[in-house]
């Protein structure tokens, strides 16, 4: 473990041009490894059951619902998970998150095992599959922000943006792999033994945590109200209004460009590329995402934030209006590719404010609320995709989507003076 948690920190170096000696720290080393094997299966899995989901109902909006499912416990339980992560040894809350995946994603074997003897039927695994989400929804609240908030405690702060960098670079490698792997296990192995791989890697990622030093809470717990700790985390976003016009900004053109959610339609009726072309149309957003970070880390934005932020939200948005209208494969992964690049460059903004201007003791709290912004964009994109596809059609929800995205950003940039002018 010890090599593989090594040469994976120096790839990863390589690709986002980040100074080897972040790498110095081995604890550090074991977290981003960890990481990069959990992330690779919760992609893999996302991959899978947009495809499963689609090919046992053939509707759009079962889709949708995936999303819907998970974002309901999430969202409910992130303020509560972001005060538990202050006052916990977080150690010990990411092994817990950890197996509760390993046993939640075991279940789904059921259904792909046993079906030919059991006989469900198509809405029987699907309203199963649901149900196991909604569970995994509740652990995703506290995962989310548990690893990005252990990392100044594990870092100097000289080393602090780099360690950023390199934890983005493995959000997005293990990303990238996972949308396409997954796309691949499916359409040579099935879905029952890609579920075997995903709980396989769940596993790994978990052996890499155990090596982790404990991080115990810098409060008392006997001192602290729950629901103050939680306004304290709200109180703090609202009170930085960086941060929330930039998460605001992101919630909502997400929250329309959810373009990605409707991928398994595009890949099975309207381009006819089967599940290889579909893990690739999967990535493709992460293979750009990956490419304007490295190229973030050569040339890093010196100025202006604010403006590029606002500029690239407008152009993902007339991406994902091109992918909605085109019909070639080519032309529709590369749509893909520039939204993902064009949405890289909000990430990094994004991620670099929150960092910066959070202090260590309410950390958690803010991440938590961070993610409250993040799994309402993505997952409730997903709804309003499906939702939208079965009122407006498949190909126009998508427009749709995109315009709304322009839109929005126009509106955000004409409103917020602050994030138009920010600087950092």
């Amino acid at each position: 473990m010890i090599a593989l948690n090594k040469y994976l920190g120096l790839f990863l170096c390589m690709i986002s041009f980040t100074p080897l000696k972040t790498l110095q720290n081995v604890e550090f080393r074991n977290l981003l490894t960890g990481r990069f094997f959990i992330v690779l299966a919760f992609r893999m899995l996302a991959t899978l059951l947009g495809w499963w989901v689609y090919q046992l109902t053939k509707d759009p909006f079962s889709i949708g619902l995936i999303g819907l499912s998970e974002v309901i416990p999430a969202v409910s339980c992130a303020l509560y998970a972001g005060h538990v992560i202050d006052m916990n040894e977080k150690k010990r809350l990411l092994l817990i998150c950890n197996y509760a995946y390993v046993f939640l994603i075991g279940l789904l074997l059921i259904p792909a095992f046993l079906n030919v003897k059991m006989h469900f039927t198509g809405h029987q695994i699907t309203y199963f599959i649901y149900s196991v989400i909604f569970f995994t929804g509740i652990a995703r609240a506290f995962i989310g922000p548990i690893v990005p908030s252990m990392i100044p405690k594990i870092v100097k702060k000289e080393n602090l943006p780099n360690a950023v960098t390199l934890n983005q670079a493995t959000f997005l490698i293990s990303s990238v792999c996972g949308h396409a792997v997954g796309g691949f296990l499916i359409a040579f192995f099935g879905v029952k033994w890609t579920l075997v791989v995903i709980i396989s890697l769940i596993v790994i990622a978990s052996l890499f945590f155990w090596q982790l030093k404990k991080q115990h809470s810098e409060h008392k717990k006997e001192n602290v109200n729950v629901f103050e700790s939680m306004r304290e985390g709200i109180t703090y976003i609202f009170k930085t209004k960086e941060i929330l016009g930039a998460l605001c900004l992101d919630m909502f053109a997400v929250l329309f460009g959810g373009a990605v959610a409707m991928i398994p339609v595009y890949a099975s009726d309207i381009l006819k590329v089967g599940a290889e072309g579909f893990g690739l149309l999967n990535a493709a957003s992460d293979i750009g995402s990956m490419c304007i970070i490295t190229t973030l880390s050569i040339i890093p934005l010196r100025k202006n934030q604010g403006k590029i932020l606002l500029s690239v939200v407008t152009g993902f948005g007339l991406c994902i209006i091109g992918f909605g209208l085109s019909d070639l494969y080519w032309l529709s992964f590369m749509f893909l590719v520039l939204s993902g690049m064009l949405d890289g460059i909000s990430v990094v903004i994004r991620g670099t404010i929150v960092q910066l201007k959070t202090p260590d003791h309410i950390r958690g709290r803010v991440l938590s609320v961070n993610s409250i912004f993040i799994m309402s964009s993505n997952e409730m994109g997903q709804f309003e995709s499906g939702l939208s596809a079965k009122l407006l059609g498949v190909v126009r929800s998508v427009i749709f989507g995109g315009s709304m995205t322009v839109l929005i950003a126009l509106l955000v940039g004409a409103t917020n003076p602050k994030l138009r002018k920010m600087q950092y």
